[in-house]
């Protein structure tokens, strides 16, 4: 990425000042003495930062704003400007300059500033990135992922999905077996029929037959009409058993028959009907342990075990993590009508080195958690769950409860507040100032109050 400062002022002298500072900090340096050169150079070159005077002879820091933004929305715009014209730089603020510094500079916080601006950048370009890799990702909908477990369970699933294989899909709870399962309806070539899902464990014995295999009237109590079975319903489609490890073993006889011959029978019934359906079975138990332990059909194991296909836990494939925040933070951030455009550093670490015991359905909640709580335009580790900062710790220890705000003086009150609404903000004076409800400016008059800056 750019560490190109663009500095725009028509005063030469405070210019050169800047360039030889900029310089002294490792920054490349770009000059223009107006706004108008500033739009044309900002469409020529790349640059981290722009840092633009307000008042100019020919076309204002305003104006010049307005242009660079139209044509790089994204690239941080700080305004230099003198008190008296810190009204117009509010207004600034307000069409999308990153921040405004008051003149006589102060050193210490343009160097603060312009390193938060390049960190914004480079934010900004990362979650690009993420956004580009998810629009590029596998073919298949709602598997995202560039590992290699994930390519590797990408190619059974192609080779697999265009034949009428039974399949047996394994993997903990939360790793997205449906969705492996949906994939390889959607690329068989009973696409365009129906799919239909039955979890196994969600049903009592006597129900799950019924389920499964419909029942005729009369045929137990409370069963006042025929119904057709799951099987019945997926013929020509694909029907999904969902924790087949849970099947009662009376239930597990029936469905062996109905895999060998293809024919099923209502419960109450005496006739057989004959149906196609295509089976696919998963499971998050091992279920050659439940063959050795007689809680399993070894015979429907084999029928149901023709291919296998291991979805892979999520810490086995950390690699996926952006990827998959940031297909859920699209998600949840359109579905709840928020603007949050990506994660910070650290909660990406934290994400990271977390090793997710509930997969990907615990990422998917945590990240619509973090959008639901987050105020700026980055999830912080402030919106994770906490239990994933104390996880990754190696001593965890009870946080100290916060000492009693009675009877301490306003100022120091005040002074608490500020410090904790800046800590929560990243440090961004304009978020802070947004928290809080004061303007930037007055942000800035109590910092040098309490001897913050």
């Amino acid at each position: 990425m750019s560490n190109s400062i663009l500095v725009v002022d028509d005063d030469e002298a405070h210019r050169g000042m800047l360039r030889t500072m900029l310089r002294s900090w490792g920054y490349a340096v770009e000059e223009a003495s107006d706004g108008d050169e500033a739009v044309a150079l900002v469409r020529e070159k790349a640059f981290a930062v722009v840092l633009t005077d307000v008042r100019m002879a020919r076309l204002s820091g305003i104006n010049a704003l307005k242009g660079i933004l139209e044509y790089n929305p994204a690239l941080p715009v700080v305004l230099m400007t003198a008190y008296s014209s810190v009204e117009t730089a509010v207004e600034a603020l307000r069409l999308g300059a990153y921040d405004y510094l008051v003149k006589p500079l102060d050193f210490d916080n343009l160097k603060s500033v312009l390193h938060q601006a390049i960190e914004h950048s480079r934010l900004s370009v990362e979650n690009r990135e993420l956004r580009r890799q998810l629009s590029n990702t596998a073919s298949m909908p709602g598997i995202i992922g560039r590992s290699s477990a994930i390519a590797h369970m990408q190619e059974i699933i192609d080779t697999v999905a265009p034949t009428e294989a039974t399949v047996l899909i394994s993997g903990e709870s939360g790793t997205g077996k449906e969705l492996v399962a949906r994939a390889l309806h959607a690329h068989s070539s009973r696409a365009d029929k129906i799919f239909v899902t039955v979890n196994c464990a969600a049903l009592a014995e006597n129900l799950l037959e019924s389920e499964l295999f419909g029942h005729e009237k009369g045929s137990f109590t409370g069963a006042e009409r025929r119904r057709e079975g799951r099987f019945a319903q997926a013929h020509g489609g694909t029907l999904f058993l969902d924790e087949v490890g849970e099947m009662p073993l009376s239930v597990q006889a029936k469905l062996l028959r109905a895999l060998q011959q293809g024919e099923v029978q209502r419960v109450g019934s005496d006739t057989q009907l004959t149906v196609d359906v295509r089976v696919l079975a998963a499971t998050n138990r091992d279920l050659r342990q439940e063959v050795a332990q007689k809680r399993f059909r070894e015979d429907l194991f084999f029928r149901l075990n023709v291919i296998s296909v291991d979805v892979p836990p999520l810490r086995e494939r950390e690699e996926d993590i952006p990827l998959l925040a940031a297909h859920f933070l699209e998600g949840f951030a359109s579905r709840n009508r928020k603007v949050v455009r990506g994660f910070s550093p650290q909660a990406l670490d934290t994400m990271l080195r977390y090793s997710w015991p509930g997969n990907v359905r615990e990422l998917e909640n945590a990240v619509e958690r973090a959008v639901i709580l987050c105020h700026g335009d980055l999830i912080t580790g402030r919106e994770l769950p906490s239990m994933l900062s104390c996880a990754i710790q190696e001593d965890v220890r009870p946080a100290e409860p916060d000492a009693s705000l009675a009877g301490l003086p306003l100022d120091a009150v005040e002074r608490r507040a500020i410090e904790e609404t800046l800590r929560q903000a990243g440090d961004n004076k304009s978020e802070a100032a947004r928290r809080l409800g004061i303007t930037r400016a007055t942000l800035h008059n109590k910092l040098r109050k309490y001897g913050l800056e």
